[in-house]
């Protein structure tokens, strides 16, 4: 065990970049994928535009917003490995944790959207998807400030 956490230890910096671009190319995917349903939202049924959509949103969702959330909370939990990464006060950390949460299921509830758009269906209006937009900004506005700021 005094092993991985030495190698933890003399990797943090390779560890914590590798989260960091994980990060960015999740919240990329985020900020985009919503704005594609809302595009998506207003193509005719089974036209070539809602087909291009289709492939657009579906490889966006697998080739890179599944694989970065799940290597972002890979890196993030090799993060809180680190000898000495948890002290005292945490309570950014939980807060943290807690917005990473509810980002992951917004990421959830985008791929449901997903699959109903893959059958033909418009789970909401463009304009509806153009607000959901603004949420995974938001979010990542307040998870910087708890990590770089740590104010509890």
């Amino acid at each position: 065990m005094s092993d991985v956490l030495s190698f933890l230890s003399h990797h943090y910096l390779m560890i914590k970049s590798l989260h960091i671009i994980f990060v960015i190319s999740w919240m990329a995917a985020l900020f985009y994928l919503p704005r594609l349903f809302a595009y998506h939202a207003d193509q005719e049924t089974g036209s070539a535009q809602s087909e291009i959509f289709k492939v657009m949103e579906r490889k966006l969702s697998r080739i890179i917003m599944t694989p970065a959330m799940t290597l972002s909370f890979v890196f993030g939990v090799l993060l809180l490995l680190v000898p000495g990464i948890m002290s005292s006060p945490m309570g950014w950390l939980h807060a943290k944790i807690f917005l990473v949460l509810i980002m992951s299921a917004f990421h959830g509830y985008m791929m449901v959207c997903l699959k109903k758009f893959a059958k033909d269906q418009r789970p909401y209006s463009s304009k509806t998807f153009k607000v959901l937009n603004e949420i995974p900004p938001l979010l990542m506005v307040f998870i910087v400030f708890l990590v770089v700021i740590k104010p509890f």
